[in-house]
């Protein structure tokens, strides 16, 4: 007996914030969304961060040029960095072209295209949190990068007004007294902080999706439970198995994040994707110590977050294949030295988060049609800001979808790029 079948004007492969933002756009524009996900929504990769939307983010994150970095790096023992030796021979042409478009040149022209996407992050997120009712996550706190070094502080002071001369970036710099008043509960170890005021943070970043997702469904939009890697030609569109059968659709969009080459290498796409893996682990905060910013404590390379599950632990990145076995070691190696700065209890999971950030080389999501297929969409790449960049993709997305004209020059975030 055949199973079931259905139609709808847009299929959207993957339920993370990405796909999520891009199924609620096009919904918006009056388009029939069916959401397709192997698992429930934002369960992978949306559901553990650092819970920021970066608005200061407009250099996405480079590989280290500088040599005392690459040597420590090297030896495989930092917090904020960790990599696979068994992984190393076939990531070696990714991390090449990383490094070579990390270069200060060429880092610096990257943040100029990609400033055209940040800059619209936090109004793209007011505008779905509003009419989601979702507003509650979201606060407008910035965040800290908190320093041990007199010389890491003045050179990150001084990069922050440089990016405020060129992108407008808003930000405060305070002295060991100034940094005690806004965060009394952390060690007195620390030379000065700096506060990025621009970002918002939010306290529960799947709830968040989960909010976006409710209000898509609200609306008509259907998110299924099915297998990516069966999305086919079907006549001039496309089509999908799910649990509740075929879906059909004249347009489909790749929002699979670090799962994306499930689907694109099957229809002969060779794209240079990598992950970055990373963990987290939640904790309570001891007696009544509260922290009241997310802290990057700089010079140690890990991020405390107050969390709605608690005060969430985030490692940096960790270079290994997307399925290998789960290595927590930087969180081991993190927590005794966040113990240090702020009293933390105890661990509040049974055991630690691992997501896969998916990435590019250059650093620049992969947002715009396929260039071997009509009808056929991606967007993924994002790297570490998927959280921060899902309704600007979502909205750039549904303008390329429905051929409105863009509010964002769609042509440096092509795949045909490479």
């Amino acid at each position: 007996m055949s199973s079931p079948s259905s139609t709808a004007d847009a299929i959207v492969l993957g339920a993370g914030i990405i796909g999520i933002s891009v199924a609620l756009h096009l919904q918006q524009r009056g388009k029939s969304v069916v959401l397709v996900d192997r698992r429930g929504a934002a369960e992978e990769t949306s559901y553990g961060n650092a819970g920021l939307i970066q608005r200061e983010g407009v250099y996405p994150y480079g590989f280290p040029h500088d040599y005392g970095a690459l040597v420590r790096y090297g030896m495989n023992r930092t917090i904020d960095a960790h990599y696979h030796p068994s992984a190393v021979l076939s990531l070696a042409p990714f991390l090449w072209k990383y490094w070579h478009f990390s270069r200060p040149a060429r880092h610096e022209k990257i943040a100029h295209i990609y400033s055209h996407l940040i800059e619209h992050c936090v109004t793209e997120h007011d505008k779905l949190a509003q009419a989601a009712g979702a507003t509650g996550f979201l606060e407008r706190k910035g965040w800290m990068k908190v320093f041990r070094t007199e010389r890491e502080r003045d050179t990150r002071f001084a990069e922050a007004a440089r990016w405020n001369k060129e992108y407008g970036l808003n930000f405060r710099t305070l002295d060991p007294e100034a940094l005690r008043e806004e965060e009394p509960h952390l060690a007195p170890v620390l030379v000065g902080g700096l506060h990025w005021t621009d970002p918002v943070c939010v306290n529960d970043p799947q709830g968040l999706a989960l909010a976006y997702l409710a209000l898509f469904e609200k609306n008509g939009g259907t998110l299924l439970q099915g297998n990516a890697a069966s999305l086919a030609q079907s006549g001039s569109g496309w089509s999908v198995r799910t649990g509740d059968g075929n879906v059909t659709a004249k347009d489909a969009v790749i929002a699979l994040g670090p799962w994306a080459d499930t689907a694109t290498q099957a229809l002969g796409y060779d794209l240079p994707l990598a992950v970055k893996r990373g963990y987290h682990m939640h904790y309570r905060a001891a007696g009544h110590a509260k922290l009241n910013h997310p802290v990057l404590d700089h010079e140690r390379g890990y991020f405390l977050a107050p969390m709605q599950q608690g005060i969430r632990l985030t490692t940096g990145a960790e270079f290994a294949h997307r399925d290998a076995i789960r290595t927590p070691v930087q969180l081991g190696r993190a927590e005794p030295i966040a113990r240090d700065l702020f009293p933390l209890a105890e661990r509040l999971d049974t055991e630690p988060w691992m997501g896969a950030r998916p990435c590019t080389p250059d650093m620049l999501p992969i947002i715009g049609p396929a260039p071997k297929h009509k009808n056929l969409w991606f967007s993924f790449g994002h790297a570490h800001h998927g959280l921060t960049l899902g309704p600007v993709t979502g909205r750039l997305m549904a303008d390329l979808v429905t051929g409105a004209t863009p509010f964002v020059d769609p042509t440096p975030y092509r795949a045909d790029r490479f």
